[in-house]
């Protein structure tokens, strides 16, 4: 079973894409490859930090709930 992979891990394949795709030698298909791939890896770290601004959210609510 694969592995999950870590917010981070994402983050530093992103930054493994983005400097592919400044190399001014990479072709057009591959530039349009690692462009989607970017796409893909961008999507899943805003979704990854979107859960966990909404775990906080829960918590902090629960939190101020158990005050009164």
């Amino acid at each position: 079973m694969a592995k999950a992979k870590t917010l981070e891990t994402a983050f530093e394949e992103l930054e493994t894409t983005i400097t592919a795709l400044e190399n001014p030698d990479v072709s057009l298909d591959e530039a349009l490859k690692l462009y989607q791939q970017g796409v893909k890896l961008l999507k899943y770290c805003n979704d990854s930090i979107d859960k966990v601004e909404k775990k906080i959210i829960e918590l902090k609510t629960e939190d101020e709930v158990n005050e009164f």
